[in-house]
């Protein structure tokens, strides 16, 4: 199994673990949410039965009081009637009885007026008026709440009744009040956290409210739609305080529930996070192993190519001396001048490299007429280009290196016989280099595959070659480099894109 693969498979277990926490993060949270709604659901519909009991209590206690008002009303109408009989009755027995009944009256305030409002008696006030004489204007404006009771004799009008609520109504009328606000009161705070919006019989007029932002509380428009909203949510509790009016209550959930609809978004937010960043981390850590091993084989090999390639320079000067014939010394001088470059080459790797303006037409010849001589004549090598100079600021040293490891590639990938064609375009800013061979080929699946460490198709290497060409491309030169196309047994395209500027 090569480094790759290995790398692939962390990745996998890392992204697997990440997935595995989050749904069995969002799972639990699931449960936790649906038994919070649930038991809020319970504990509105127990505050809503509470309310519908409260509510039924204050209908009964209202229609106590309306009977005790129609009882007071009776009995004004009863002393009316006792006084008109009074006046037309002869039998002093009659007498007795509708004295006592008029005089039976110890609650309600009465004024008995003649026909032109001259006050002729009065009785159960909390202020006595003087007889003799027109009701005061705020003594009538004090009585207007009922009509007075008009008594005839002889179809003519004789006297008028007026009459108000007594004492003991007036006081049970200012605790009903007192009732019904306590009543509102208790319904907004016993809603908890809960939001509550109590409106009368229309749904548009507030009477009271709970856990509502002042924000919206102030803005009129804000209120009504908070209400449409509410009522969407869930269907309002109606409440009748008596048999003419009713209120309802809306209510929607609590902001903690809300909160906790929202938190599985921010977990799984927070858990995408801590993977990027844990593999983010993972990859800079392998990046950072990757390079210290790199950088220092590459160190130990310049090192360990050192002794030898001085030993073989010796030898070259010892075979000039010999009269050996001087194109085969001149051959060797060539390889040894070669070791020299891939010793300059493996320093550099371990270093910060210096860019200087370069024609890469030529170094590409230079580089392909030295392989020519030393692969097969059934492989032909190719150069193509529209001008004659290329200058592009880049490492000469390792940009040979990125060239002749791709030709090799590629006249590895032929075998046979085939053809290498090398096209350079020059742009404005930016130069293009397309290496092409006539080899097997590459499938589309494995063209980003083959640039990473330790992967290789020969039986020999430790697949670094082409991982080290996108290393020097790209982050050396700033540059790109991909495989444009492959079609097995008919063109594979190396691209290197490299920047002018």
């Amino acid at each position: 199994m090569n480094l790759y693969s290995k790398s692939q498979k962390w990745k996998l277990y890392l992204l697997i673990a990440g997935v595995t926490m989050c749904v069995v993060s969002l799972f639990f949270l699931n449960i936790l949410i649906e038994r919070v709604q649930n038991e809020e659901r319970k504990s509105v519909l127990l505050w809503a039965e509470a309310i519908q009991k409260k509510s039924a209590l204050v209908e009964y206690t209202k229609e106590l009081f309306d009977k005790l008002q129609i009882d007071e009303r009776e009995k004004v109408e009863l002393w009316s009637d006792a006084m008109h009989r009074l006046l037309q009755s002869d039998n002093s027995s009659d007498l007795t009885i509708l004295v006592k009944i008029i005089s039976s009256n110890k609650n309600i305030p009465i004024i008995l007026t003649n026909e032109k409002g001259i006050v002729i008696s009065s009785i159960n006030l909390e202020k006595p008026i003087q007889q003799g004489k027109p009701i005061p204007v705020s003594t009538i404006k004090e009585f207007s709440k009922y009509p007075p009771i008009k008594i005839l004799f002889n179809n003519k009008l004789l006297n008028k009744l007026y009459y108000k609520d007594s004492k003991l109504f007036s006081k049970l009328q200012l605790v009903m009040s007192d009732i019904i606000q306590s009543f509102f009161t208790e319904v907004v705070g016993n809603s908890a956290s809960v939001p509550v919006i109590i409106t009368d019989d229309t749904k548009k007029v507030v009477i009271a409210y709970g856990n509502i932002e002042k924000s919206t509380v102030a803005n009129p428009e804000a209120m009504q739609q908070r209400i449409k909203s509410m009522g969407n949510s869930n269907i309002p509790i109606e409440i009748k305080l008596t048999k003419e009016t009713k209120n309802y209550v809306f209510y929607e959930e609590s902001y903690f529930l809300k909160l906790l609809r929202y938190y599985p978004i921010a977990l799984g937010l927070a858990l995408l996070i801590l993977l990027l960043i844990a593999y983010i981390a993972f990859a800079a850590s392998r990046r950072y192993e990757q390079n210290q091993v790199w950088m220092g084989m590459s160190k130990e090999t310049a090192h360990q190519l050192g002794t030898p390639i001085s030993s073989l320079m010796a030898w070259v000067d010892i075979l000039r001396s010999k009269n050996i014939d001087e194109e085969t010394v001149i051959e060797i001088e060539k390889d040894v001048y070669r070791l020299q470059i891939v010793a300059d080459r493996f320093s550099k790797i371990g270093s910060i490299s210096t860019h200087s303006n370069e024609d890469i037409l030529a170094i590409t010849e230079d580089i392909v007429d030295y392989m020519r001589k030393r692969i097969s004549s059934k492989i032909s090598i190719e150069i193509k280009s529209e001008i004659q100079t290329i200058v592009v600021p880049i490492s000469k040293t390792l940009f040979e290196w990125v060239i002749e490891n791709l030709c090799k590639n590629a006249i590895d990938s032929i075998g046979g016989m085939g053809k290498v064609v090398i096209e350079l375009f020059d742009k404005p800013t930016e130069v293009i280099i397309d290496i092409s061979d006539t080899g097997k080929g590459i499938a589309r699946s494995k063209f980003k595959t083959i640039f990473k460490p330790g992967y290789t198709t020969k039986k020999r290497g430790w697949g670094l070659g082409l991982t080290l060409a996108k290393r020097i491309i790209e982050e050396y030169h700033k540059g790109k480099i991909f495989v444009k196309q492959s079609e097995p047994e008919i063109r594979t395209t190396f691209r290197i894109i490299l920047q002018k500027y």
